[in-house]
Protein backbone atom coordinates (compact mmCIF):
# COMPACT_ATOMS: atom_id res chain seq x y z
CA UNK A 1 0.00 0.00 0.00
CA UNK A 2 2.76 2.44 0.85
CA UNK A 3 4.41 1.95 -2.55
CA UNK A 4 1.19 3.17 -4.20
CA UNK A 5 0.36 5.99 -1.78
CA UNK A 6 2.77 7.56 0.71
CA UNK A 7 6.03 6.83 -1.12
CA UNK A 8 5.14 8.44 -4.50
CA UNK A 9 3.51 11.41 -2.77
CA UNK A 10 6.75 11.97 -0.86
CA UNK A 11 8.92 11.58 -3.97
CA UNK A 12 6.87 14.23 -5.79
CA UNK A 13 6.67 16.53 -2.75
CA UNK A 14 2.88 16.23 -2.51
CA UNK A 15 2.46 16.77 1.21
CA UNK A 16 -1.35 16.94 1.00
CA UNK A 17 -1.67 13.41 -0.46
CA UNK A 18 -0.78 9.81 0.25
CA UNK A 19 -2.14 9.69 3.80
CA UNK A 20 -5.51 9.43 5.48
CA UNK A 21 -5.63 12.48 7.72
CA UNK A 22 -7.55 15.76 8.10
CA UNK A 23 -6.78 18.21 5.30
CA UNK A 24 -5.52 15.51 2.95
CA UNK A 25 -6.62 15.43 -0.70
CA UNK A 26 -6.38 11.67 -0.86
CA UNK A 27 -8.89 9.40 -2.57
CA UNK A 28 -10.25 6.58 -0.46
CA UNK A 29 -12.66 3.69 -0.97
CA UNK A 30 -13.95 2.03 2.18
CA UNK A 31 -15.19 -1.54 1.70
CA UNK A 32 -16.83 -4.02 4.03
CA UNK A 33 -14.48 -7.02 4.00
CA UNK A 34 -10.95 -7.74 2.86
CA UNK A 35 -10.48 -7.67 -0.92
CA UNK A 36 -6.97 -9.10 -0.54
CA UNK A 37 -8.53 -12.39 0.55
CA UNK A 38 -11.81 -12.24 -1.42
CA UNK A 39 -11.95 -10.00 -4.50
CA UNK A 40 -15.76 -10.00 -4.30
CA UNK A 41 -15.47 -7.72 -1.27
CA UNK A 42 -14.72 -4.87 -3.71
CA UNK A 43 -18.46 -4.92 -4.42
CA UNK A 44 -19.22 -4.02 -0.80
CA UNK A 45 -18.42 -0.30 -1.03
CA UNK A 46 -19.48 1.62 2.09
CA UNK A 47 -17.97 5.07 1.46
CA UNK A 48 -15.86 6.98 -1.09
CA UNK A 49 -13.75 10.12 -0.80
CA UNK A 50 -12.33 11.96 -3.84
CA UNK A 51 -9.67 14.61 -3.23
CA UNK A 52 -10.53 14.39 0.47
CA UNK A 53 -14.23 15.12 -0.10
CA UNK A 54 -16.85 12.51 0.85
CA UNK A 55 -18.91 11.39 -2.15
CA UNK A 56 -22.54 10.44 -2.20
CA UNK A 57 -23.21 6.82 -3.13
CA UNK A 58 -26.11 6.22 -5.51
Amino acid sequence: MRSATTVPAGVFGLTDRGQIRPGSRSDLVLVDGDPTTDIRDTRNIRAVWCAGVPQRLS
